[in-house]
């Protein structure tokens, strides 16, 4: 009788101790969950960018506290008009030079590339939530068309920016939509990541993908690599049955989270997209 009670003493103790550490993981999580999910790098407004190609960059004051800040990739000499624009609405990582690289797949075909900075991210400052970041798109949306007609509009986004890009393409006119490793939802790819936690009440950031694509009337394009070690293939597919028929899925072998770029079919892609 007393090995039995010391052994249901143990195994309440065990079930006290998971108890706590689950709440102690959720709790932190909630509260923290900005410097989990963002990990932006700021820098001095002052700093003179070094990108490797020609750009020019812009300062938007979007309200007192929130300076949107706007690197435009040009690729082409002042006299030579671009084919369009591409919007990129880069990951969730550093800064604009971290991205920087990226921009030669779209100025080599003879477009632009118009990136911006999220507040707290390179030179960007103000406030940092879901809604400011479809409006700060939404502003870079806008200037655009200041100089180039819907049809020559490409909205582009990469990992956390594909929630930023689909938003903006379901309430804007663009040639195409294209997503480089999306998610079907920030929820659903979080909830990936803690099965066991109720994550759509914990999470402050949503990024319905599926739910914005539904309202995009553009062409959408995705891209996803089969070996994705951050957003699995799994979580992206799951936006295929939401594709019309003239939309593609395009899965590259052995392509992982950030080196979509370095495979042929992604550029054999673009090249069929970005030709005319």
């Amino acid at each position: 009788m007393k090995a039995s009670l010391s052994r249901g003493r143990r195994w309440l103790g065990w079930v006290k101790l998971g108890i706590i550490i689950y709440c102690a993981i959720g709790i932190a999580f909630y509260y923290l969950q900005d410097y989990i999910l963002f990990h932006p790098s700021p820098v001095e407004r002052t700093l003179k960018y070094e990108l490797g190609s020609a750009y020019r960059e812009y300062n938007i004051p979007y309200d007192r506290k929130t300076n949107i800040n706007i690197v435009e990739f040009t690729g082409q000499p002042d006299d030579t008009a671009a084919k369009g624009v591409v919007l990129y609405f880069h990951g969730n990582r550093k800064n604009i030079t971290w991205y920087a690289s990226y921009a030669p797949n779209f100025t080599t075909r003879g477009y632009e590339v118009w990136m911006m900075d999220y507040p707290g991210f390179g030179k960007s400052t103000g406030i940092f939530t879901e809604e400011r970041l479809y409006e700060y798109a939404l502003q870079v949306y806008k200037l655009a068309r200041k100089r180039f007609r819907p049809a020559d509009i490409i909205i582009y986004g990469k990992s956390m920016g594909t929630g930023i890009a689909a938003e903006l393409a379901s309430v804007r006119d663009c040639r195409y939509l294209l997503l480089e490793t999306p998610y079907y939802s920030m929820t659903s790819l979080v909830s990936h990541y803690m099965p066991l936690y109720p994550v759509s009440n914990m999470l402050h950031y949503r990024f319905p993908i599926n739910e914005f694509l539904e309202k995009v009337t553009a062409p959408v394009v995705i891209f996803q690599g089969s070996d994705d070690g951050l957003i699995p293939l799994d979580n992206a597919r799951k936006l295929a049955p939401l594709l019309k028929s003239r939309d593609e899925f395009v899965i590259i072998p052995a392509g992982g989270h950030n080196n979509l770029n370095e495979f042929a079919l992604y550029h054999q892609k673009l090249d069929s997209l970005l030709a005319h």
